[in-house]
Parts: C-alpha cells; structure tokens; sequence
C-alpha cells in the first residue's frame, strides 16, 4: 500500500487542537458606554459566585473565576470540551473612570461591572459671554 504523506497536515491538526482547547478558557468580553458609566460583561457560564473574584487595583480591573467539574471514578470520559479549571483576565481604566465606584453583579452566568467616569471627565457646557462689538473694543 502505498501513502501519501504530508507532514504539515499533522502540524494544522496539532494547532488546531491546541486552538480549540484554549478557545474553551477564555473569558469573552463585551463593553460598552451608557451615560456616564462603561459596563463590562464576562461570559462566564457554570461559574459558581463563590468562585468569582473581582478586584481594582492600581487603574487595572481583574476578573478571577474558578470553575471546577468533578467526575467520579466510575465515570468514563468519552468527551472532555467543558473548560474546568481557574480563568483571569484584566482591562486597564482609563485615568478618566473611577475605580472607587466600580460595581460587580451576576446574573446567569453574565457577569457584569460598572464603572463610573470621574465627575472632572464628565462633559461639561461652558457659559459664554456675549458683549457687543464697541464694549469688546474698548476693553
């Protein structure tokens, strides 16, 4: 029997398995602006709350989750894709948002922080004098 052989189809197929496995412990992210806040959003499904840490410090907000399956002895795997194990992941704020107020909640295994902008970042309208044409002459 003669094969064919390629040496960089084994190669895609190892990165792809390395790829796939680490898609699983990944924490996504969404985060957008809604008035005078940035909210944050973790997907971390299967999350137990006892095993979730959020912390601030420094201007860096830190997600810390820890998720573990266990499996008795009798069990026979014959699939392993659910992630188990600890995740972190940080987002550095801006000099522009207040660490202090940050707020964390979570809800169906969404987490979700607030983060409040510092009032001296906040858009703020400036008054404006009006004087007519000769008093702005002869000052």
């Amino acid at each position: 029997m003669v094969m064919r052989v390629d040496p960089y189809r084994e190669f895609d197929r190892m990165v792809q398995s390395l790829v796939q496995r680490d898609a699983r412990a990944v924490m996504p992210v969404d985060a957008y602006r809604i008035d005078d806040s940035y909210i944050v959003q973790f997907d971390l499904p299967g999350i137990d709350s006892e095993g979730l840490e959020v912390t601030v410090e420094r201007n860096v907000l830190t997600v810390r989750a820890q998720r573990d399956i266990h499996h008795e002895d009798r069990e026979q795997m014959v699939v392993a894709e659910r992630f188990s194990g600890s995740l972190e992941r940080s987002i550095y704020l801006g000099s522009d948002l207040d660490p202090q107020g940050v707020m964390a909640e979570y809800v169906d295994g969404v987490l979700t922080v607030k983060i409040p902008v510092h009032e001296a970042a906040k858009p703020r309208r400036i008054a404006v004098n009006h004087q007519s044409a000769k008093t702005a002459i002869a000052s």
